[in-house]
């Protein structure tokens, strides 16, 4: 995150927030995995703040309730606007990600912000984690972010398109993808193959 910030603070001196707040959430693209059938999901994270106009850069960790032995491998990408920045810490196993940083090169007029990273009209992507769903497992799962052990804490740094300013948040509200719950449901073709046995077996 140190990378981050420094890579914002070209455009302006980045100042401390008291009272603003970011929030961060998370959005599974499965909450009911059968985990006969599907082997990957995604989690995407998205970012927003109560003021300015664009996520400079920022970082997070991502910590799993009931993760282990139904979550394999995980791996993190930024969105290719924090590209720049980015410093991907790793994966930490049974679902829990150490953390991820990523951050943009904001000078306007030269460097003006990526149009991707706008959140005025709501929030903006930050990161995609893929998820590896073990064979045969179930559970339910509840991720949910936390601060980086990296970057003294920051959470995002907002730029604001109208002052030009660049500012620091130490604190958010973390969202949570609710429960995401695996099981391991039998397949279509074995369903169908079970129901055409019966089947078979009355009119016998």
């Amino acid at each position: 995150m140190k990378n981050t910030i420094a890579i914002a603070a070209i455009a302006g001196i980045a100042s401390a927030a008291a009272a603003q707040n970011v929030t961060l959430n998370i959005v599974a693209s499965q909450t009911l995995v059968n985990s006969n059938t599907t082997s990957m999901i995604t989690l995407s994270v998205y970012g927003s703040a109560d003021f300015g106009t664009h996520v400079a850069g920022g970082g997070f960790s991502l910590s799993a309730a009931g993760g282990a032995g139904v979550i394999g491998a995980m791996d993190g990408t930024a969105e290719a606007w924090g590209g720049i920045g980015e410093n991907d810490i790793g994966d930490g196993g049974d679902g829990n990600y150490t953390g991820i940083v990523f951050g943009q090169l904001i000078a306007p007029p030269f460097f003006p912000p990526a149009p991707e990273s706008d959140f005025s009209a709501g929030e903006t992507l930050l990161v995609t984690f893929t998820v590896q769903i073990i064979a045969g497992s179930s559970g339910v799962i509840d991720w949910s972010t936390a601060i980086a052990p990296v970057g003294g804490g920051v959470i995002l740094n907002i730029f604001d398109a109208g002052d030009g300013s660049l500012t620091d948040v130490f604190s958010a509200t973390f969202g949570s993808t609710g429960a995401v719950t695996v099981v391991p449901a039998p397949s279509a073709m074995a369903l169908l193959g079970l129901g055409g046995l019966v089947a078979g077996r009355r009119r016998r």
